[in-house]
């Protein structure tokens, strides 16, 4: 399982919400009692930036999640298709889809990049990547995209890019990983067919998510698991000095990238740049 669907189950259980992407926070008090609607307000924006669904009614949706926004898509009107890679976040969609009636909807169990698009040419007229594009490879993503949709087809895609401040060398541009170097995606796209219809930057309007997130942990999860290390150690101190051992590598990694104190807003608004865009294929 990769860590993002780790974080996305881990998100569901302790948090009690449905999606793993970034709030949308603007007049909202920043509060864990607010997250779902701040979640929910970042759904509405990706609504509210696709075509019409009487006009556009075939959607992919590439990273779905555990299929929250998917259900809501097909609510909308859109002939709704899921991809997720995967297979405990599959099993989560598939179950949701069941249950909301929307059993009909295809969900692939793949990449984006595994998808035959032979087979799926002009199949879709929007292609969404909520939060999903930074996995994707460049070299051939608006090739398969071309490939994929039908003349005049729609890309949405709502994620973080990495600034020109990223990789300077300090110790704070290594807290936050992911997503492509904003100028070689912008490379890429002028290399391709597709128009650029909307572009805008919402990076401050989805920041504060990292400084709710950096209190939840430093003030629950950290305090809960130290608690359980404290209750471990004295109850199995051999076993537990053994994995401490085993995953010790993996634990200063951990403990650079959340508890080293550079995992902080005002750094993610330095060195990544969140955008809302609408591309379009050629008609």
């Amino acid at each position: 399982m990769h860590s993002r669907e780790y974080g996305l189950i881990l998100a569901r259980q302790l948090l009690a919400v449905e999606d793993l992407h970034y709030g949308l926070w603007d007049d909202l008090e920043v509060t864990v009692a607010n997250l779902p609607h701040a979640l929910q307000n970042y759904t509405d924006m990706i609504l509210e930036a696709l075509p019409p669904s009487d006009e556009f009614p075939r959607l992919l949706d590439i990273g779905c999640g555990t299929g929250n926004m998917l259900v809501q898509l097909r609510e909308q009107g859109y002939a709704a298709d899921g991809v997720v890679p995967s297979p405990a976040l599959a099993g989560m969609v598939r179950q949701r889809l069941a249950e909301t009636g929307n059993a009909q909807a295809r969900l692939f169990e793949s990449s984006f990049e595994a998808l035959d698009m032979a087979s799926l040419a002009g199949e879709y007229d929007v292609a969404l990547f909520s939060e999903s594009f930074q996995y994707i490879r460049l070299d051939d993503v608006f090739e398969r995209l071309d490939q994929l949709l039908s003349p005049g087809g729609r890309v949405i895609i709502s994620d973080f890019f990495k600034t020109e401040a990223a990789g300077d060398g300090t110790p704070e541009s290594r807290s936050f990983g992911g997503g492509h170097p904003l100028s070689d995606f912008r490379a890429a796209l002028a290399a391709s067919p597709f128009e650029t219809l909307h572009d805008e930057d919402i990076t401050t309007r989805v920041s504060p998510t990292i400084g709710l997130l950096d209190e939840v942990l430093r003030e629950r999860i950290i305090p809960a698991v130290e608690t359980t290390g404290v209750y471990l150690r004295g109850r199995h101190p051999w076993g537990t000095r053994l994995l401490g051992w085993l995953l010790r590598k993996r634990w200063e990694k951990l403990r650079f990238k959340y508890l080293s104190g550079y995992r902080t807003q005002a750094v993610f608004e330095r060195y990544k740049n969140y955008r809302l865009l609408v591309l379009q294929k050629p008609v």
